[in-house]
């Protein structure tokens, strides 16, 4: 099996460095991934600016770029022959509910599938991100479970596992994704010169997180594992859309 393993954390983050090491066990896993830390990123690309990509001492690949870069740059031009499968992560820091739509790591996997490959996103949820290893054992074997059960062609898997030893874990559950609060927690400050610049606060709390969610799965002590979609149409909306949209005159 040949995996891709990419991030937004960076080539040099720990998480990456732990499940390449898990993955290497039954795989050939091939790692590019960001320069720096591009948390927040979600699928943005360089348009305007040269890629480079430089092979680090321990054989990591380094990208100038975005996650969404480093992956479309391994598949297109890097590696020979293509992976089976792209993972992201072991993110530094949950992804669930809503941000799922900025994470950079959900973006690699999203990337992955874009370019025709099925895709997993790991992200570890705890304050301090110690037990990498927990995230990185509970992603290998649900990789090795998709081998025989694919996903299907339009759809990514976004793994979140609590951090605890692995002994403490509850075990996986199948989730959807929660939602939390409209957070309303950009600050204003001043700059040494006087002048005024902002910045991000906490995320917004939990508003969805009852039973079912990811948020409610992680808070037990349960592993999450929701499948997304890749195509976002709304095909609920299509009948209703067509029938009022036929009176909009040109």
């Amino acid at each position: 099996m040949r995996i891709l393993l990419s991030n937004d954390d960076g080539v040099h983050a720990p998480g990456i460095k732990v499940l390449f090491d898990e993955l290497s066990k039954f795989a050939d896993v091939t790692l590019v991934a960001p320069d720096r830390n591009c948390s927040g990123a979600s699928n943005s690309l360089t348009l305007l600016n040269p890629l480079r990509a430089q092979t680090l001492e321990n054989g990591f690949i380094s990208v100038n770029g975005t996650p969404t870069d480093s992956v479309h740059l391994a598949i297109s031009q890097l590696m020979d022959p293509l992976p089976d499968l792209v993972v992201a992560g072991i993110n530094n820091g949950a992804n669930l509910g809503d941000d799922t739509l900025y994470s950079g790591t959900v973006a690699a996997a999203t990337e992955g599938r874009h370019m025709g490959l099925p895709a997993v996103a790991v992200s570890l949820v705890g304050k301090d991100e110690k037990h990498y290893q927990t995230a990185a054992i509970i992603a290998a074997n649900i990789i090795k479970r998709l081998k025989a059960h694919p996903l299907p062609a339009d759809q990514i898997l976004n793994v979140n596992v609590p951090d605890v030893p692995l002994s403490d874990i509850s075990g996986i559950k199948v989730t959807r994704l929660g939602h939390r609060h409209k957070a309303e927690t950009m600050k204003s400050i001043e700059d040494p010169w006087g002048r005024t610049i902002y910045w991000y606060g906490s995320l917004g709390k939990e508003l969805d997180a009852g039973e079912g969610t990811d948020f409610h799965a992680v808070t037990n002590n349960f592993a999450s594992v929701t499948p997304l979609t890749v195509d976002m149409t709304a095909y609920k909306s299509m009948e209703q859309m067509t029938d009022w949209m036929s009176e909009v005159t040109l």
